[in-house]
C-alpha cells in the first residue's frame, strides 16, 4: 500500500472542556472540500496526551462517521505503553480506519531492540497499514535507519514513517535502504519541499489545517514533476510553516483556527495561550500569507 499526499494533523476542537462534535464536523468538512487525501487524528496536533482512553476512541470513532470513506483516516494509536498502543490499534481497526500512526515510546526511552520489538508486536496484532512516527524532539528516541529496515523487513504491514527529525540527509538514508513502495512523509511542514526533492511522497501537515488547498497543492505540482510550481507555494506558505512552531504546537494552530473562527480557542493544560507577542507576529502572518496565496491562485485553486 502507497501511502502519498498530503494528510491534515487535524486538531482537537474543545468547548467548555470537551471534545466539541460540531467544531469537528467544520474542521473535517472542510479538509474534504479542500482535496486532501486523509486526515491524522489523535496525534501530537490532537492534544493526544490529555485525552482519556475514552475520548481517544471516540474522536476516532467520530473522525470515521463524518468522513464515511471521503478520504483516508490513519488514526494515532501510539502510546509508550505497548499493551495500551495495541488495544488502541484494535480498537481503531473496529472503526474502520484506514491505517494507525504510531509515535515512538515517549519518556521511557527504549534502545533500539526495545523499539523494533515494541513496533513488532503492534504490527503482529493488526492487520491495517502502519506509519511509524520518528519525532525525537519530544520521544527522546530516534528510530535508527537500521531499525526501520529491521521492522519493514519482518512486517508486511508497516508501509511507511511520518519523519520529524528535521534531517534531509536521513531522509535519503532512508530511500535508499527501503523498498520503492516504502512511504517517507516529511512531518515538518518547512522541511516537506527539501524531503520531498530528496524522495519523499508527502506530508503529515499542521498548516493544511489552515489552507490544506495550497498544501496539497504544493505536494501535488511536485509529485507532477512541477518543482518550480512547488516552490513557489513553498516560498508564499514559509513565513507560515515557521510562526506556527512559534510555541509548542499545537497552540499556534489552534489559535489561527480561531481566528478563522472554525473552532474555540481552548487547550487543556499544560498547554497555555500564545504569549501576547507572538499572538501580534502570528496574526500578522496570517494576514500575508493570504496576501501571497492570493497572487499564486492559479496554482492551487
Amino acid at each position: 500500500m502507497k501511502i502519498q499526499g498530503t494528510y491534515t494533523a487535524i486538531i482537537t476542537p474543545f468547548h467548555n472542556g470537551q471534545i466539541d462534535r460540531k467544531a469537528l464536523e467544520r474542521l473535517l468538512e472542510f479538509q474534504v472540500e479542500n482535496r486532501v487525501d486523509g486526515i491524522v487524528p489523535v496525534g501530537t496536533t490532537g492534544e493526544s496526551p490529555t485525552l482519556s482512553y475514552e475520548e481517544h476512541i471516540e474522536l476516532i470513532r467520530w473522525s470515521a462517521e463524518i468522513v464515511d470513506k471521503r478520504i483516508k483516516i490513519f488514526a494515532g494509536t501510539g502510546s509508550n505503553s505497548t499493551a495500551e498502543a495495541i488495544h488502541l490499534t484494535k480498537e481503531a481497526e473496529k472503526i474502520g480506519v484506514d491505517g494507525v500512526l504510531l509515535v515512538s515510546p515517549y519518556y521511557n526511552r527504549p534502545s533500539q531492540e526495545g523499539l523494533f520489538r515494541h513496533f513488532s508486536a503492534i504490527a503482529t496484532s493488526t492487520s491495517l497499514p502502519i506509519l511509524l512516527y520518528n519525532i525525537p524532539s519530544r520521544c527522546g528516541v530516534d528510530i535508527a535507519v537500521d531499525t526501520v529496515k529491521r521492522l519493514v523487513e519482518k512486517n508486511k504491514n508497516i508501509v511507511g514513517i511520518k519523519e520529524a527529525g528535521g534531517n534531509v540527509d536521513r531522509v535519503s538514508q532512508l530511500v535508499e535502504g527501503l523498498a520503492g513502495d516504502f512511504s517517507i512523509l516529511s512531518g515538518d511542514d518547512a522541511l516537506t519541499l527539501p524531503f520531498l526533492s530528496v524522495g519523499a511522497v508527502g506530508v503529515i501537515s499542521v498548516a493544511s489545517n489552515l489552507f490544506p488547498r495550497p498544501v496539497a497543492a504544493l505536494v501535488r505540482l511536485f509529485l507532477e514533476g512541477k518543482p518550480f510550481e512547488a516552490r513557489q507555494l513553498h516560498q508564499s506558505l514559509y513565513p507560515l510553516f515557521r510562526d506556527l512552531m512559534i510555541e509548542t504546537n499545537p497552540v499556534p494552530v489552534k489559535t489561527a483556527l480561531a481566528m478563522e473562527g472554525l473552532t474555540d480557542l481552548e487547550f487543556r493544560l499544560p498547554l497555555a495561550p500564545l504569549q501576547p507577542q507572538n499572538l501580534e507576529k502570528l496574526k500578522t502572518t496570517l494576514l500575508r500569507t493570504k496576501e501571497k496565496l492570493a497572487k499564486v491562485e492559479h496554482l492551487w485553486a
